[in-house]
């Protein structure tokens, strides 16, 4: 936890330091991280993962991870797996604590038979267009159901008849017997239990109804004795119900329900809809394409578990929606992988130098440092060559003002190597191209500067050609151009605002021999460029692909030292 947080705990955890000082629950901290096994997780969820089982460590409780496996129209076992993975990934545990809401499949259809018995809930025939209609408006009061003072004998019959597979779907439904004049319109008689006759993956053809969330959410977290369930904004209202089916029913203990602000990221939706329709409609490589806002994209991108629990650490829990700027989650990447990345030389758009007056067939092997920030990442040997690849971007024929780098009679140092002055160029007889820059190198200035204090102005990164593995490598940009995708324009679709740059494929990369052993998922630094990590799903031995990480350049800090700035002065 870090110092500032220990100094001034955000409100949920004043909430839960209070109840634990009162005695609630006999002092227990109990909380559960609850997701619907229908997609893969996503940075927002993973805001939650971090609070709910850090919130439990930090008062000595524990955190179960339930699955929400009540709609066996969406569900998929597959997500169940990814959604474990990610959770150890981000590095928390749930030791035994696995639950799923179909575990309670038996005890929440005897919970509705209570609620039925005491006349608190019955069986209507309404069709699902004429529950819409007869629940109102938020001005208008709803309508009760001819359907809702059967008897409870009838009710009970037609509810085992339900659940017996004698109506189809949408031929009746079990809610709740409220208030249809209720302000809060939830609680206009919700929706208990609906028909599904889909197989369920934990429980087969045994159910053919099943529990609306609101109603197995609430009990779920009373069977398991969770003290605080922790939830997002959009169930605030629901907060109502999931105090009502409480009260109504003996259950063994009584959670809290606590809602705080989800998290809103700029330039991307969170939105499982929007981020299936992505997948489904081609628009993006899966679920985990490095572009999308999943935690399995993240980490294929390269991001480390560390970086994301900072960044989760740093927007803390607020109680009102704003939206984040993608450049604080860059700015945590960035932050870590400075401290652990390796740094290599990688040439991502080539261009020939030729040292003319380096002996042919020479090699050396010059001495470079792994990692300036980590002393004990100690050195490497790079290979060295009279012909070399530089990034064509550092060489310009005609430079304007200000530029620094290669030049005709200008000269530059190589990075851990020599100064090489450019003597001329070679161009492609049909297309006038340069496709090769001629150079003449000072052997005194090997790894340091000139004997006589002479001075460059530019240090370039480099690869040997005779020693250099090719690679492809992938960059990648924001998903979308607009910062909030969410906020649509009349007629049109969020797709509207993908960013067709979101993703460049460079082919022939030229990279430095060290990294012919790198193992997928391994991050670098590509001095330089940026941060880079070996692709987990289409690298092959001998093969590999890169994926850009994150840039060199830190929008976020350059936000935070103007603003600094500003206020200084």
């Amino acid at each position: 936890m870090s110092e500032a947080r220990r100094k001034k705990p955000d409100f949920i955890r004043q909430i839960i330091a209070e109840d634990v000082k009162q005695g609630k629950n006999g002092g227990r901290v109990h909380t559960r991280f609850p997701p619907e096994p229908n997609g893969y997780l996503h940075i927002g969820h993973a805001k939650a993962i971090c609070l709910n089982f850090e919130v439990a460590e930090e008062f000595g409780g524990l955190c179960n991870l339930r699955f929400d496996d009540t709609n066996p129209t969406k569900e998929d076992p597959h997500y169940v797996e990814a959604i474990k993975e990610d959770v150890r990934w981000l590095g928390f545990d749930w030791g035994e604590r696995e639950y799923y809401a179909s575990d309670y499949f038996d005890q929440l259809y005897e919970y509705a038979l209570q609620l039925i018995k005491a006349g608190k809930a019955y069986v209507d025939s309404l069709s699902q267009e004429e529950i819409r209609k007869y629940r109102g408006t938020l001005t208008e009061p709803g309508k009760e159901s001819p359907y809702r003072n059967r008897s409870v004998e009838e009710n009970l019959e037609l509810f085992e008849r339900m659940r017996a597979g004698e109506f189809e779907e949408g031929e009746c439904v079990l809610r709740a017997k409220i208030d249809m004049a209720s302000p809060n319109i939830l609680m206009r008689d919700p929706t208990l239990y609906r028909i599904k006759k889909v197989p369920h993956h934990r429980t087969g053809n045994k159910w053919c109804i099943y529990p609306m969330y609101d109603f197995a959410h609430c009990l779920s977290d009373a069977i398991e004795g969770i003290t605080h369930s922790l939830c997002t904004l959009e169930f605030e209202n629901n907060r109502a119900l999931y105090d009502w089916v409480l009260d109504q029913l003996p259950v063994p203990s009584r959670p809290r329900q606590i809602e705080f602000a989800r998290l809103n990221l700029s330039h991307t939706v969170l939105s499982k809809r929007k981020l299936l329709k992505l997948v489904q409609e081609g628009h993006v490589d899966g679920w985990d394409d490095p572009r999308m806002p999943t935690i399995a994209g993240m980490r294929r991108r390269g991001y480390t578990p560390e970086a994301i629990r900072e960044f989760c650490n740093r927007i803390g829990v607020a109680k009102n929606e704003s939206i984040v700027d993608f450049a604080l989650l860059e700015h945590c990447v960035r932050q870590d992988l400075n401290k652990r990345a390796p740094r290599v030389m990688a040439v991502l758009d080539p261009l020939r130098l030729v040292i003319e007056n380096y002996p042919e067939g020479k090699e050396e092997y010059l001495e470079a440092i792994n990692n300036p920030e980590d002393p004990s990442a100690g050195t490497r040997l790079v290979p060295f060559s009279r012909v070399l690849y530089i990034e064509k971007e550092d060489f310009m024929e005609n430079p304007p003002k200000k530029f620094y780098r290669l030049a005709p009679g200008r000269e530059v140092r190589l990075r851990y190597a020599y100064f090489v002055r450019c003597t001329g160029v070679v161009r492609d007889p049909k297309t006038g191209e340069i496709v090769e820059v001629r150079c003449t190198y000072d052997p005194a200035t090997r790894g340091g500067d000139a004997p006589d204090g002479r001075k460059v102005k530019a240090t370039l990164h480099w690869v040997s050609a005779a020693h250099a593995i090719e690679a492809e490598v992938r960059l990648y940009e924001n998903l979308f151009t607009k910062r909030d995708p969410n906020d649509v324009e009349e007629g049109k679709d969020f797709t509207d605002y993908l960013n067709p740059n979101s993703l460049r494929i460079l082919k022939g990369c030229k990279l430095e021999p060290s990294l012919a052993q790198a193992k997928p998922g391994d991050r670098f630094q590509f001095e330089r460029l940026g941060y880079f990590c070996v692709d987990t799903k289409d690298s092959k031995p001998g093969k590999p692909v890169f994926n850009r990480t994150v840039t060199l350049k830190d929008t976020w800090a350059k936000v935070r030292e103007k603003e600094v700035s500003l206020k200084e002065n």
